[in-house]
């Protein structure tokens, strides 16, 4: 019988760098459940061959129940540095190979023309992703946006445009295609003073992908320094560490449909790093598949 508890599925996220393997980091992690994994680039494809990386990981989740959700390239297509030239082709790269690694689904930022006001990004965002989705949808791949500020702003930023609601209308009404949407996660909205539940109903059509980040928020600085003060006013925090609700989070995601992965982004908490990184993820993990609703119970017969 399927397993309808884990149409949501609980994994984490591996990056792929130069002299970096993840298929041996994904046979390291297949002991601690791990549902699914999302591979991710930063910048450039990092000289892997994408068939070869493909087939090894396909190789490394044999005999497990694990999936890839997603490849991911985080880096600003939209610009004309070698770098910025490097993530432009991998975005294509991915949507061509995404199928061979047995996802549907390639993620990453949209980029952004730097210095400039948000707005001004939006015809270059048209002109670069316009293509990208056509092809896209010529290899039944969807494509999402993270929502990550990287510290920019509507004034200026360099990175992403998708950085609040007020920009993601913006650029579904660029590009309205069905296929374009979110890689959502509650921490950048918590750290821009927005309730992130509402946004599981609002958006639900463009919620592709979850990324499992949470944040400790500290209104006692808010309110004696304000957001713009020197000292943070709240820290990305590993699931069950931070402010969010992940019960009413996975319950609200259920109750718009969503079907797909929360995939644990790690390497951010101040407190479960370096030696206790997977103390925090492992943590995580159950506390997610706890706020899920644990094990799955099928029916007695005629209930």
């Amino acid at each position: 019988m399927s397993d309808p508890v884990r149409s949501i599925r609980i994994g984490t996220m591996v990056k792929v760098a130069p002299n970096h393997d993840p298929a041996e980091m994904i046979r390291a992690l297949s002991g601690y459940g791990f549902e699914s994994y999302q591979l991710f680039f930063w910048r450039s494809l990092a000289g892997h061959d994408l068939g070869r990386l493909a087939d090894s990981v396909q190789a490394a989740l044999e005999g497990t129940d694990a999936l890839i959700s997603s490849v991911g390239i985080f880096g600003n297509p939209l610009e004309e540095d070698e770098l910025d030239r490097e993530t432009r082709a991998a975005w294509g790269a991915l949507i061509d190979m995404a199928p061979r690694f047995g996802c549907s689904l390639v993620t990453g930022f949209t980029g952004r023309l730097r210095g400039w006001p948000l707005r001004d990004s939006l015809p270059r965002y048209r002109e670069v992703f316009e293509p990208l989705a056509d092809r896209a949808a010529s290899r039944g791949v969807r494509l999402a946006f993270e929502n990550c500020a990287m510290d920019g702003n509507w004034a200026s930023g360099d990175w992403n445009i998708a950085i609040d609601p007020d920009a993601w209308a913006l650029m579904f009404d660029a590009l309205p295609a069905a296929h374009l949407g979110l890689e959502w996660e509650p921490c950048h909205q918590m750290l821009a003073l927005i309730d992130p539940l509402p946004q599981i109903e609002a958006w639900a059509p463009r919620l592709f992908h979850i990324h499992g980040k949470d944040a400790s928020m500290r209104p006692d600085r808010i309110r004696q320094r304000g957001i713009l003060g020197a000292a943070p006013v709240g820290y990305h925090r590993t699931p069950g560490f931070g402010d969010s609700d992940w019960t009413a989070i996975i319950s609200e995601l259920r109750r718009v449909g969503f079907e797909g992965s929360i995939d644990i982004e790690g390497w951010h908490d101040p407190v479960y790093r370096d030696a206790l990184e997977m103390t925090g993820q492992v943590a995580a993990l159950n506390h997610l598949k706890t706020c899920r609703g644990g094990d799955f119970v099928p029916n007695p017969e005629g209930l």
